[in-house]
């Protein structure tokens, strides 16, 4: 197969350099609908090396937490495309090799052949492995016809048509399919910008929207007949202001064996004068007047990586990195450190490259952070940890994986 691969993506590398500009007008609509006929295949050729790396279990003895992740890492998708992908290619290989056909003959789109696979198995669920063959049928066709979105509108009533004295039943199945659904695709995601800023997304759920809606609209009004705000912008300040809300009510669980809190890195000497731009946990830098700001609204912890101020080496006192040496830590590591994990500070554990018990010290020298996966992976693993000359944390590969073992480091959190 992958000789075969090699020689398709050289051919598409032939079609990339030909003059389209000659090309007729009929004959520039025919290239365009057999690019798409290929690219639809190769999806389909996608989808069984996913299923089949999935199956093996070959993405969690290379260190992921799971396919997605590993996908995310190797493919450079996001967290939702690679978890659409492998779940596509988990229902594809149980039981819709209709669809597969489609898709792999080029008939139908990989978005059509999810929404296809989703109407199916409603289907089969309510009235058996033949109706489900009939809505293959029906649905494929339909597809020639219909965009994603309006094929899953009429999917909901394709009983009708392939099995009519089950219509009614299923619709309140369809209906309870839907809500386990929306339960499934819950999510929301917190995407960095460069300058520290988050791109906000996801989908809530029915009860979770209701939530927020009661909680922002009093927060949402107009502060006057002169404020310049737009809608979008009272939106996001009124988000803020519930997050002040939730931390001031002391009720937050410890995340890491601190208090949800705001931690601001600043000059301890200018602190104590005045206050000037400081750094978040986080890792963007603020303003001084962000820093004012958050100095009226909460306790300021001033934290160095180095100095008098901050205890950052207990040695052998205790085997718990908590307090100053664990915001340092955090201050350092941003996160997991293990390579390709995304996984935010308050997600993860701090472990001793030299452990406790074989007399190595609680210090920020000999501690990395990891979340819980990683931890039991580096624990149970051929991966070793170690500070680079820089001080960074550094993982170097077992053999197997890399014969060169060549050190990796997480690439996905900032430094500063």
């Amino acid at each position: 197969m992958v000789e075969e691969l090699a020689q398709a993506e050289a051919a598409v590398a032939d079609c990339l350099g030909a003059p389209v500009w000659a090309l007729p007008e009929q004959d520039l609509v025919a290239a365009l609908d057999a690019a798409h006929r290929l690219a639809q295949r190769l999806a389909a050729v996608q989808l069984v090396l996913v299923r089949e790396l999935d199956g093996r279990g070959t993405v969690r003895t290379q260190g992921a937490s799971s396919t997605a992740v590993w996908l995310r890492d190797r493919l450079r998708l996001s967290i939702p495309a690679a978890r659409r992908l492998v779940d596509l290619a988990g229902a594809l290989d149980a039981g819709t090799s209709g669809v597969g056909a489609a898709l792999a003959s080029g008939a139908i789109t990989v978005e059509q052949a999810r929404v296809i696979s989703d109407t199916v198995r409603t289907v089969h669920t309510a009235a058996g492995a033949e109706a489900a063959e009939k809505a293959v049928g029906v649905l494929v066709e339909w597809a020639g016809q219909f965009e994603p979105a309006l094929l899953r509108k009429l999917g909901s009533r394709v009983l009708d048509h392939v099995a009519p004295e089950v219509a009614d039943a299923a619709a309140r199945a369809a209906l309870d399919t839907e809500a386990r659904r929306a339960d499934r695709d819950r999510h929301v995601t917190l995407s960095e910008l460069r300058d520290g800023r988050l791109r906000l997304s996801g989908n809530l759920d029915a009860e979770a929207a209701g939530l927020l809606r009661a909680a922002l609209d009093p927060l949402t009004a107009p502060s006057g007949p002169d404020d310049p705000r737009s809608p979008g912008q009272r939106r996001h300040d009124a988000l803020a202001d519930l997050c002040r809300l939730a931390l001031r009510t002391g009720e937050l669980p410890e995340h890491g064996g601190e208090p949800a809190q705001i931690v601001v890195t600043t000059s301890f000497d200018v602190l104590t004068r005045q206050l000037d731009a400081g750094t978040l946990d986080t890792g963007p830098r603020v303003t001084p007047e962000a820093v004012r700001r958050l100095a009226c609204d909460a306790a300021i912890l001033p934290a160095v990586l180095d100095g008098s101020g901050q205890t950052l080496d207990v040695g052998r006192q205790r085997r718990l990195v908590t307090g100053p040496l664990r915001r340092a830590l955090v201050l350092r590591d941003r996160g997991c450190a293990f390579p390709g994990c995304d996984r935010p500070p308050r997600w993860c554990d701090a472990h001793h490259i030299r452990h406790w018990a074989d007399g190595g010290s609680t210090s920020l020298a000999n501690s990395v952070l990891l979340c819980a996966h990683h931890h039991r992976h580096l624990h149970h693993g051929d991966w070793t940890v170690r500070l680079g000359g820089d001080g960074h944390p550094e993982f170097v590969p077992p053999a197997w994986l890399d014969p060169d073992r060549l050190p990796r480091r997480n690439q996905y959190h900032r430094r500063t």
